[in-house]
């Protein structure tokens, strides 16, 4: 590791990275923007799926201010985050054959929707069937993974395939395989992974061109407020009423 604070090069390695995004998917982030866009128009709902830490920028998307309303999570009991005891459950969970498929069964997902599903490797059998699953239903997929996982390692799933394999939209976050930008001669692994704070950005550029696409259409974007500003509960309230139908955590 080369001259200054663990500080700032992380800050540099997760700059770098977002710049690479930024130039390198801007095809891609436009082209999953215009699916979203296209969704909306045509009545169809959106949902976002991530299992582990991957659920986090699945969950920032979703009621969120600035953000989306139509964005709903779903959700795999075990894999939202790191919240099941123990926490290496929810690890073994994104292996389990068929679970994906139990998911999906009693899932109010159908043709026309869309599903964005969030996997740094893609190459457990969760977000493969998450992704074959859903298509087979007619839903179209973007997929937000490191590409680099499908060079460098084996797929998990029967098929030998990867999410990016199964998407109408791949995403590639650029992430190294392991996650973890810095390295000391002191401390034997390597540290400080940014594949969250990537794939995060990834979503919100999308997120962004999805509102943006509506308005040049002439739809105005489903777009929430902050609670903690004047009116905002009730602008909330004004665009959960007219989409009540395509948003589910309110149920």
């Amino acid at each position: 590791m080369s001259d200054g604070t663990p500080a700032d090069l992380f800050f540099d390695a997760a700059v770098g990275l977002l710049r690479r995004v930024r130039d390198e998917e801007a095809g891609a982030i436009a082209a999953a923007g215009t699916l979203l866009a296209d969704t909306v128009t045509a009545g169809g709902r959106l949902f976002a799926f991530g299992a582990g830490h991957s659920s986090l920028a699945a969950q920032d998307v979703v009621y969120r201010a600035g953000g989306l309303a139509l964005m709903n999570l779903l959700t795999v009991p075990g894999v939202v985050g790191v919240d099941v005891t123990p926490a290496t459950l929810g690890s073994a969970l994104e292996r389990v054959d068929g679970l994906a498929s139990a998911v999906l069964d009693t899932s109010p997902l159908r043709a026309g929707d869309a599903l964005v599903i969030i996997s740094l490797s893609g190459r457990n059998a969760l977000p493969v069937e998450m992704a074959t699953g859903a298509r087979a239903l007619g839903v179209k997929v973007i997929g937000v993974t490191s590409v680099a996982y499908a060079t460098e390692t084996k797929s998990r799933h029967t098929s030998g395939t990867f999410l990016k394999d199964h998407c109408d939209v791949v995403l590639d976050s650029k992430i190294a395989v392991g996650d973890a930008e810095l390295t000391l001669d002191t401390i034997p692994a390597p540290f400080a992974p940014a594949s969250t704070v990537v794939t995060t950005a990834l979503l919100q550029a999308v997120m962004a061109t999805t509102a943006a696409a509506l308005a040049d259409r002439g739809v105005e974007p489903p777009l929430l407020r902050s609670g903690n500003v004047d009116g905002g509960h009730e602008w909330n309230g004004r665009v959960m009423n007219e989409y009540a139908d395509r948003i589910f955590y309110r149920h």
